[in-house]
């Protein structure tokens, strides 16, 4: 990827403002966000396994914004959720964090 590709994502600081398991998904989390635009943005998110949706609300997570929207279980997702995955120590399994960065940032921050 060139720098221009690159410069063509828009990552934003969200807020999690509800999140939720998707009935008849064991992977997916789905997102009620503020970006800072005064419309909730819904991302969904395959993390099930990794974080408890209860434990997500008030966080201020890392999206890419400017994707076009992608339907899953009928719900359109509407951007991505940045995280870090890595392999467990002495393991083959892999674990997975969401970028979560200071409250004090607010909802819509550009980043780059």
């Amino acid at each position: 990827m060139d720098f221009d590709t690159f410069s063509k994502s828009d990552f934003r600081a969200v807020k999690v403002k509800e999140c939720s398991a998707v009935p008849k998904s064991k992977k997916l989390l789905k997102f009620v966000l503020d970006d800072g635009t005064g419309t909730d943005r819904i991302i969904l998110s395959g993390i099930h396994a990794y974080y408890e949706p209860e434990e997500l609300v008030g966080k201020t997570l890392i999206a890419i914004t400017n994707l076009p929207p992608r339907k899953m279980m009928g719900i359109d997702s509407c951007g991505m959720l940045l995280s870090a995955v890595n392999n467990k120590k002495d393991s083959d399994e892999e674990e997975l964090h969401l970028l979560m960065v200071d409250n004090h940032i607010p909802a819509g921050a550009k980043l780059y």
